[in-house]
């Protein structure tokens, strides 16, 4: 059998307001994560290494930074018919913007038309994970559903706070698609955990597009994906679950199989970053056989100098980028962005910098995030004091994370 056609379909129009200020000049997916990487970059990597490579990505809030990242970046071979392509809203159907996740995709149904694929892989742009993408769409193909949704177990207290998978006896066929409900149903034979959906779908192609008509006709539908589209196609039984537990990827280590992070608030990206940091981190940034792709900028590498009493430049349990120039500071359970300077006698310690912010001498920058081109003064503090931070205007977390937004020079 000829192995099935698939369109990629990246949904990369979400403000991420609870990301705020990171998503004040930036669309979610091109929010900075891990020193190099975008976050849609994951995403991006898990379909091309598993090689799904025909991506149309839709755009719509503050997509400059995110257009340029993908034109500049991910390049496939023409050649090839291999394409990673920003689509943004262009109002085909009428004077209005995407108003949801399926009205986004059905305004954007000539990509469908144009490229003819059998299966259609509509996936989320801003989570943290390894996928080999292809696994789920062969169980799609063989199980003959109409949609395959990736669900991971999680706690079923934790499940209150997603879209939730409630399957049949055989663990599969998905019986209700449940959005955040206050008492998630268990998985069979586990009922301390749920099936919490991770956004990611495979469609047969004539399904989907036919639910989407359906939806687009219906004016009491808020045209969301998870929302609307899922909770049509359970009725008419043919939704089938993946569990992602069950992917495996080429490279991974028992101690990251199966992760995946949504870091739609501060503090999950915030942690997701501390993951990175362990000396065994839990999400591995090394597995050569599945790499996360990225533009990587024409920098020096990293660079540490300065080693006379109490000036000493060192990084611990950190992951540093290149560019970054460490003097004679010190920098603990932190990630540092290209062209991160550190001065003297400044300690950042469990913190997030991103490109070319600068600590002055004897600063303290602690449980924070910097966005970029941040100037930090020399004996200046940031997450040391909430309460000053807030009255200075800085955001503090739920979890007490102090967040400087883009460009700002931090006041005493």
């Amino acid at each position: 059998m000829a192995e099935p056609q698939v369109l990629a379909i990246v949904l990369a129009g979400g403000a991420g307001k609870r990301l705020a200020p990171l998503t004040d000049d930036r669309a979610k997916p091109a929010v900075p994560f891990g020193g190099l990487y975008r976050l849609i970059d994951f995403a991006l990597s898990n379909l091309v290494n598993a090689g799904i490579r025909r991506i149309c990505v839709l755009t719509q809030y503050k997509s400059h930074s995110l257009d340029r990242h993908i034109t500049t970046t991910w390049r496939l071979s023409s050649l090839l018919g291999n394409y990673v392509t920003p689509v943004p809203a262009q109002q085909r159907l009428g004077p209005h913007w995407y108003t949801g996740s399926a009205d986004a995709i059905f305004q954007s149904l000539n990509l469908i038309y144009d490229d003819q694929p059998d299966i259609v892989a509509v996936f989320g742009a801003d989570h943290v994970y390894r996928m080999d993408t292809r696994q789920m769409v062969d169980q799609h193909v063989a199980g003959r559903a109409g949609v395959t949704v990736a669900a991971i177990p999680v706690d079923r207290k934790e499940a209150t706070s997603f879209g939730v998978v409630q399957t049949g006896p055989d663990g599969r066929s998905v019986e209700a698609f449940l959005e955040k409900p206050p008492d998630p149903p268990g998985i069979p034979g586990d009922p301390d955990l749920a099936y919490a959906s991770m956004g990611n779908y495979v469609f047969s192609t004539d399904v989907l597009v036919e639910a989407l008509r359906q939806d687009a006709a219906d004016d009491s539908s808020g045209h969301d994906m998870g929302g609307d589209i899922l909770p049509m196609l359970v009725s008419q039984g043919c939704a089938q679950a993946y569990n992602f537990l069950g992917n495996e990827v080429p490279g991974a280590e028992p101690r990251d199989a199966g992760y995946w992070r949504d870091v739609g608030t501060l503090d999950s990206y915030f942690d997701a970053h501390l993951d990175l940091c362990a000396v065994h981190p839990v999400f591995n940034l090394y597995n050569d056989r599945w790499p996360i792709l990225t533009h990587v900028p024409s920098q020096p590498p990293a660079k540490f100098v300065h080693d006379s009493g109490d000036r000493i430049g060192r990084a611990i349990n950190s992951v540093v980028s290149n560019g970054v120039i460490v003097s004679g500071g010190l920098v603990r359970q932190s990630v540092l962005s290209p062209g991160v300077r550190i001065n003297s006698w400044a300690t950042v310690d469990r913190s997030v910098l991103m490109h070319n912010t600068a600590v002055g001498r004897n600063a303290v920058v602690r449980n924070a995030i910097l966005d970029k081109n941040v100037v930090v003064p020399d004996h200046a503090q940031v997450g040391v004091d909430k309460d000053h931070d807030k009255a200075r205007g800085f955001v503090v977390s739920a979890g007490g994370i102090t967040v400087v937004g883009k460009g700002q020079e931090v006041p005493l």
